[in-house]
């Protein structure tokens, strides 16, 4: 009798030590659950513990345990993305939770093919006891409206005193065949962190401490990305960089707490409410008084109407001291919020964090998608300086009357309906949910995934019913093409006219139209993002290429003030030459040299084009490589081109490749930093996963994408191919499965057969596939790139010489292509070219330590 009490006893503690065992250690009510987990516990890629989710169900009948077909390489870890649990009828979870406090519940999602299920048909429900959190949601409507691969919902829930948390998912009735999945849930006891807020323009003040929340964005305001496990009091939350939502070329400048400013929270306020990285950097407007007057800050947010939105504003001042040295006023949805906020008559000192909530109803008529959160110097209160900060920003749904938070699924735009139309990469075929993250290179979670897409309109969706709601959801790419206003465009203009002076030529319209024959059709020999390109002539007969914006847009005023900037500075034999431009009349025309044997793309596929020998495109890509690793290492600051792809790598007569279209380049860090915190802009097929994850651009992301185009030129096909079986759309994942599973040689171009030497074609190769691994770090530098394909082609010409006379020869050209970018640096040119030579023994320790290569 003792012993089957002691064994009874036995399997009621391991039972609790089970249920309990998910919980976090910062309560007693936590848990991370990995939904169809196969195993009872996995650990994530950043050592979080998630439990399976098999204890939680009320019925395992039609449920089913299933795994992604498909790993995405955005994918931050395989758990919990990768497996799922997938519903055919109405299933709840129950969880037993403390009746004392609110709770977070985040809800993880990566539509994907399940069971061989359409990951379009999983329209579902999601209720959380009589909360409302998702209604006839479609998750794979919204990644490829989002361009996610994988994304997060985030509520807060009030506290439950029932002690039984039950969280519902019901397949939709009103979609055939229809089914509901989950990947992930994490429970989060969190503490009280929400006050009655002002409504904006009113004297009334709502009070949500008895209201469900969502949370739509949560910002790092001029700060870098705060990971789950950097967040304070255990909360688990995602700050986000705040660049995507900003408006306009005036964006301020960023700043962080200097060692002499310490963060001290006020005794009325806990740490719970931002962690300490939120309040040590700030956005600010600059310098510039004059021009701060007359422009705002502005973030606009995308959000569902007929909902009321709370708008937390976190504010700490890192520099100044003195009441009235800098006052600004807070409108939301261009409604006043606050007049003169001055952070130091609030806080009383320098380093003191605190916050302010708004509360604003977002109608429903047409347009209003949008939530607007500006700042603005109060000039009228004379303050010593005309100036806003802020340091973080969250914006929460509030629940309607009936307990709702569900919105509608999103449209996609029409700028991302037209540009995936002309790639033929169409958003409306089924099972290319797969692609999505992996086309874009990586995802973020829930407030990126939220909004990171769409920054600007190209056109309203007007006259739709109820059940559509008018948006316009756009791809992480088509930020650099923002709407600029008026006043930006002058100030581009009169930056570049102080180019005139003699860096390069300023043409009048008269002269380009004279040389494109009035911009007829006849004349277009290209047409990409900015605009058409035309073939000119001028000066009585040079032949040169003239890319013309759209007229009837100023789209692209900082692409078109960036490339002519850089351009106008570089010289090298590996970059596309910059002749000139125009601005005239509201124009923005580039002018180049003209590249007789266009773009490297059209001469390797879908084309009628002869195929290029292998000893032929070897050379162009090293001339490539030279244009890149110049980029890199040719200047003060490394020049990070962004968009690297073969429709940018363009052939002169004589087939020497040169890099062009420098519109998204971006200056990165000097050579003590390691990369610069930008958003995401580039192609779908090239975008370096990590820099999409991360937002943080280094030169291995140009690496990554001229791994790609390795790819390209040895394989003969698109960097993406939708038109293929899901595994092979993406040449890069293709390319590392083929790697993994020892056959790659079967994707290389059937022209090059014969053509190729064994220990050539295997040193390129090779180097490709260095080139796109997952992680910056793993990535070789350019100029390792640059080596390896110079010793690729020593093999290939001289395959009898042995290894050792190809690495000399490598040397020789190496050093070779070094001096000749000294020598070519133009009088305009960033001054430290000479920062390759000064490095030397960088340059040196390659060419002599070959292991490893």
């Amino acid at each position: 009798m003792r012993s089957n009490t002691n064994i009874l006893f036995s399997l009621i503690i391991a039972s609790l030590i089970v249920i309990t065992g998910s919980k976090a250690s910062s309560g007693l009510d936590s848990f991370v659950i990995s939904c169809g987990l196969p195993s009872n516990v996995g650990m994530d890629n950043h050592g979080r513990r998630w439990r399976s989710d098999y204890r939680f169900l009320t019925s395992s009948t039609n449920t089913i345990n299933s795994t992604a077909q498909y790993k995405d390489p955005s994918l931050p870890s395989q758990i919990p993305y990768m497996s799922a649990r997938i519903f055919t009828s109405p299933t709840t979870y129950k969880f037993p939770v403390s009746s004392e406090s609110r709770h977070w519940l985040r809800l993880h999602f990566y539509p994907s093919e399940y069971s061989s299920l359409d990951p379009s048909d999983a329209y579902f429900a999601v209720y959380a006891n009589d909360v409302t959190l998702l209604h006839n949601f479609s998750s794979f409507i919204a990644a490829q409206a989002l361009t996610q691969a994988y994304f997060i919902k985030e509520y807060s829930l009030l506290p439950i005193q029932s002690g039984e948390l039950n969280i519902t998912f019901t397949p939709s009735l009103s979609h055939h065949g229809s089914y509901a999945f989950v990947n992930g849930i994490e429970i989060v006891p969190m503490p009280e962190i929400f006050k009655p807020a002002k409504l904006v323009s009113t004297d009334r003040f709502i009070d949500v401490g008895n209201r469900p929340l969502q949370t739509m964005f949560r910002l790092n305001v001029g700060g870098n990305f705060i990971e789950p496990k950097e967040d304070s009091g255990h909360l688990s939350r995602t700050w986000y960089s705040d660049t995507p939502y900003l408006l306009g070329a005036r964006s301020g400048v960023t700043s962080g707490a200097d060692e002499n400013v310490t963060i001290q929270y006020p005794s009325e306020m806990s740490r719970s409410i931002a962690p300490l990285d939120v309040y040590s950097f700030a956005r600010t407007m600059g310098p510039n008084a004059s021009v701060d007057q007359n422009y705002n800050l502005t973030w606009v947010f995308q959000v569902d109407p007929k909902f009321t939105y709370i708008v937390r504003l976190h504010f700490c001042e890192l520099e100044l001291d003195k009441i009235n040295q800098r006052v600004f006023d807070i409108y939301v949805n261009n409604q006043t919020a606050q007049e003169a906020a001055d952070v130091l008559a609030w806080t009383r000192s320098k380093g003191v964090p605190t916050y302010k909530d708004y509360a604003i109803y977002v109608t429903n008529g047409p347009g209003d998608e949008e939530l607007w959160v500006a700042l603005q110097p109060s000039v009228s209160k004379k303050p010593e300086y005309y100036d806003a900060i802020l340091n973080g920003l969250e914006i929460f749904k509030v629940s309607s009357d009936d307990r709702n938070l569900a919105g509608h699924n999103p449209t996609p735009s029409d700028m991302l309906l037209e540009d995936e139309a002309r790639k033929k990469f169409s958003p409306s075929e089924a099972n290319h949910a797969p692609i999505i993250g992996g086309v874009a290179g990586g995802a973020v979670g829930v407030a990126v995934a939220v909004a990171i897409c769409f920054v600007a309109y190209k056109k309203r969706k007007q006259d739709r019913g109820s059940d559509s709601i008018a948006r316009s959801w756009l791809p992480i790419y088509w930020n650099s093409q923002t709407t600029a206003s008026k006043s930006t465009f002058s100030a581009v203009s009169s930056t570049l006219s102080s180019l005139r002076q003699g860096l390069c030529r300023h043409f009048s319209l008269q002269e380009v139209k004279y040389a494109t024959k009035s911009f007829n059709e006849s004349q277009v020999i290209g047409v990409g993002g900015f605009g058409k390109v035309y073939k000119g002539v001028i000066d009585g007969g040079t032949n040169v290429a003239i890319k013309r914006s759209n007229p009837t847009s100023k789209q692209g005023v900082l692409e078109f003030q960036t490339e002519v900037e850089l351009l106008s500075k570089l010289r090298h034999k590996h970059l596309v030459s910059l002749i000139g431009f125009c601005e005239e009349n509201g124009e923005m025309i580039i002018v180049y040299d003209y590249m007789a044997n266009g773009t490297l793309r059209e001469h390797l596929y879908k084309s009628n084009k002869p195929a290029l020998p292998w000893k032929q495109r070897l050379k162009i890509c090293i001339g490539a490589a030279r244009g890149l690793h110049y980029l890199h290492t040719g200047a003060q600051f490394i020049i990070i081109h962004r968009d690297v792809k073969t429709t940018n790598i363009l052939l002169d007569d004589k087939w020497v490749a040169k890099v062009s279209d420098f519109g998204l380049s971006k200056t990165g860090p000097d050579l003590h930093q390691n990369h610069v915190t930008t958003i995401v802009k580039g192609s779908f097929g090239y975008l370096d996963p990590e820099y999409f994850r991360r937002q943080q651009l280094t030169a291995k992301s140009d690496v990554y994408s001229f791994g790609v185009v390795l790819f390209e030129v040895i394989c003969a096909r698109p960097a993406l191919d939708p038109n293929l079986p899901k595994e092979q759309v993406s040449l890069a994942d293709w390319a590392l499965m083929c790697q993994r599973e020892g056959n790659l040689e079967s994707i290389i171009d059937p022209e090059l057969r014969g053509e190729t030497n064994p220990e050539c074609l295997k040193k390129f190769v090779e180097t490709a596939l260095k080139c796109i691994a997952d992680h910056g770090p793993e990535r070789p530098s350019m100029g390792d790139v640059l080596w390896n394909l110079e010793f690729a082609l020593q093999l290939q010409e001289n395959p009898s010489g042995g290894e050792h006379a190809a690495e000399e020869k490598a040397n020789d050209a190496y050093v070779k292509h070094n001096a000749v970018a000294i020598l070519n640096v133009g009088e305009g040119s960033t001054n430290a070219t000479t920062n390759e030579m000064n490095d030397s023994s960088v340059v040196f320790s390659q060419f002599f330590q070959q292991k490893g290569r």
